[in-house]
């Protein structure tokens, strides 16, 4: 089988591509990167050792992508990852969109030209904010959790949100581009009869991820916290109570082994196009909660509070992937501790990490 990542040299497409390879080494597998994000050139040799072709392309540009090999499947790894991308001065709105949704479309032409089908990569972020906020909450400890006693919105169960929630602006620009690429997705799917997944991911976390404040946040908790750099709860009185899943994507690796089997697509179309990947409730936790965990293992470390209100921030999400399990017997296999402790031991070894992941120099 011929494989095509983008975003290859990315933590997850570089996981997957070195996972993918190990697991069956008579696979071709190949990617491609723009190297815009710091750090993704480090990817670059480790992937070439491991027999993975690895070619610079920038999705935005179609002719970039008109030379590559021809493959089986694509795994579409590549985007701007930021719920704060086109809002926060460093990302113009329009770059974006070219990235996210652009980008996904000359995926799909690539696909559509080859015959190959698609397993695009999506987020969470695709939920309506406004129907997040009003998930029923209450205080255990140190983290907010799903009040069972409260009216939730559809698709939403102290379980988890299901894929039948709410899509309903605002969800973020980000959001916006990743939903506008999961529609155009399906409908290349339908149009030109080609196999399309659509994969809704939660918090990915592991090893070797870049970690910043607006993505990878485990990632960056951790190795600032160990680097005793300034950290802040911020938003929700300063608490640290807000909850995400947490996912490691050497889990996805089952259910992509079983998506690119094109008798399957052929054989069952009943078999929902979109489903949640995520860690669920059994791998969610607080960040008041991580900061505890640090400190019972390296010692205190201030965290500052900042009571402010970001329009995209969300006090608890954790995905329901019942759907998942129903049609894939899917569900993940990395235990939340395993994740932080994998992270932890990468940090330690690698005390340059945050320097790296912000793009500055290291001496």
């Amino acid at each position: 089988m011929r494989i095509l990542i983008s975003g290859i040299c990315g933590f997850v497409g570089s996981t997957l591509a070195l996972a993918l390879k190990e697991e069956k080494p008579t696979d071709q597998i190949f990617g491609f990167d723009s190297f815009i994000r710091p750090g993704s050139l480090l990817n670059q040799d480790r992937l070439k050792r491991s027999g993975i072709d690895v070619f610079y392309a920038d999705q935005r540009q179609r002719s970039d992508l008109e030379s590559l090999p021809v493959a089986d499947w694509i795994i579409d790894a590549a985007a701007n990852a930021s719920v704060l991308a086109g809002v926060d001065g460093l990302t113009s709105s329009r770059q974006l969109s070219e990235h996210n949704l652009v980008g996904t479309i000359n995926i799909l032409e690539q696909a559509k030209s080859h015959r190959c089908g698609v397993i695009l990569l999506s987020t969470s972020r695709v939920y309506s904010i406004k129907q997040l906020v009003k998930i029923p909450m209450r205080t255990n400890g140190t983290a907010f959790q799903p009040d069972p006693t409260g009216n939730f919105p559809a698709g939403a169960s102290p379980k988890g949100l299901s894929e039948a929630f709410s899509t309903d602006p605002p969800i973020s620009l980000y959001g916006a581009t990743k939903l506008a690429s999961e529609v155009m997705a399906l409908e290349y799917g339908e149009t030109f009869k080609i196999p399309v997944w659509v994969n809704r991911l939660g918090v990915l976390a592991g090893a070797g991820q870049f970690g910043r404040p607006d993505q990878g946040i485990f990632s960056y908790w951790i190795n600032s916290y160990i680097q005793k750099r300034p950290l802040k709860y911020i938003g929700f009185g300063g608490t640290g109570h807000q909850v995400r899943d947490c996912l490691h994507p050497l889990d996805l690796l089952p259910l992509l082994r079983k998506q690119m089997n094109k008798s399957q697509w052929q054989r069952d179309q009943d078999i929902p196009r979109i489903i949640n990947v995520g860690g669920t409730v059994a791998n969610a936790m607080s960040l008041r909660a991580l900061t505890d965990w640090l400190e019972a293992r390296f010692g205190q470390h201030p965290v500052a509070k900042d009571d402010q209100h970001r329009p995209f921030d969300v006090g608890w999400m954790a995905f329901d992937c019942s759907l998942a399990e129903q049609f894939w017997s899917w569900r993940p296999i990395t235990p939340l501790p395993a994740i932080l402790q994998e992270i932890a031991d990468h940090a330690k070894a690698h005390p340059e990490w945050l320097t790296i992941s912000q793009g500055l120099a290291v001496d």
